[in-house]
């Protein structure tokens, strides 16, 4: 390359910058077995799992508090919690699943003083 096509190329520095936050707290009542498949879930696994939930929370060490806030909560078991990305996902019955994740946004606002996102479910 020459100094020209050198001096004209952009440099990109991306940053996560995470707040205190839950961005995704939702609800999948009742779906079909072939999400359970794609998520790398067993769906025939407990009978009583007919629920998933998914939050994203930052900063991401704290998807390993909420996930054990929201096995103690209820009976919701954790499938999945990445301390990287902040991702958790937790699966139960649909009353089981919606008390974990009520239980980890109480928590997260009321006591870590989070952002958080209103719970959704389809």
């Amino acid at each position: 390359m020459d100094e020209l096509s050198m001096r004209d190329k952009m440099r990109i520095i991306q940053e996560l910058v995470p707040g205190k936050q839950i961005t995704l707290a939702h609800v999948i009542a009742n779906p079909d077995a072939i999400l359970y498949q794609k998520l790398g879930l067993d769906p025939k696994g407990d009978y009583k799992r007919s629920a998933i939930g998914v939050l994203t929370i930052s900063p991401a060490e704290t998807a390993v508090i909420c996930a054990d806030i929201s096995m103690k909560s209820s009976g919701a078991t954790v499938e999945f919690v990445d301390r990287f990305t902040g991702t958790l996902i937790i699966t139960g019955s649909v009353s089981e699943v919606e008390a974990a994740i009520v239980a980890v946004t109480d928590y997260c606002r009321d006591k870590l003083h989070c952002t958080v996102c209103e719970i959704t479910r389809t």
